[in-house]
């Protein structure tokens, strides 16, 4: 492994570990622990970050990659966020990786993996799906370990 990419790896780490905090405070408000940040990578600064905000906001769409990118449009004043990179603790759903697709989202990393309801790797495989417009890059397993642990105890806690 050379240099640039340890480097690389831990400017990963560092902004999934910003996303797991987002995750944890949602556990915290009772919300679902997922958390998201979208990143402009050609300025390398942090546009959104967001947990999931779906009992909050009496809003199913209020998952944390909905809000970020909500976030970061309204921010930067365009729909398209091509020059960005979406962290999120979890595999998005198949209506979130639709909304990553519409904003032409340059990078996806993404920490667990979702079987049941993930729209990526599982489930419609949105990105794959000959009607779909723009793919993104997608990185998976980041942080997985963490990830899946902080879900699987907020889901123990509730049974």
């Amino acid at each position: 492994m050379s240099f640039a990419d340890t480097i690389q790896g831990a400017l990963h780490q560092g902004l999934m570990e910003k996303a797991m905090d987002q995750a944890r405070a949602a556990a915290e408000r009772g919300e679902v622990p997922v958390g998201a940040i979208l990143v402009d990578a050609a300025q390398n600064a942090i546009l959104a970050s967001a947990g999931n905000r779906v009992e909050e906001l009496n809003d199913p769409t209020a998952h944390a990659e909905m809000l970020v990118i909500r976030e970061a449009t309204a921010r930067t004043g365009t729909p398209r966020l091509e020059h960005c990179d979406l962290y999120v603790t979890l595999e998005p759903c198949p209506m979130c990786a639709t909304a990553i697709s519409f904003a032409r989202v340059r990078r996806l990393y993404y920490g667990a993996y979702d079987p049941k309801s993930g729209g990526v790797d599982h489930g419609p495989r949105i990105f794959q799906q000959a009607t779909c417009h723009h793919a993104p890059e997608v990185y998976g397993g980041i942080s997985e370990t963490e990830a899946a642990e902080l879900l699987r105890a907020f889901f123990q806690e509730r049974r």
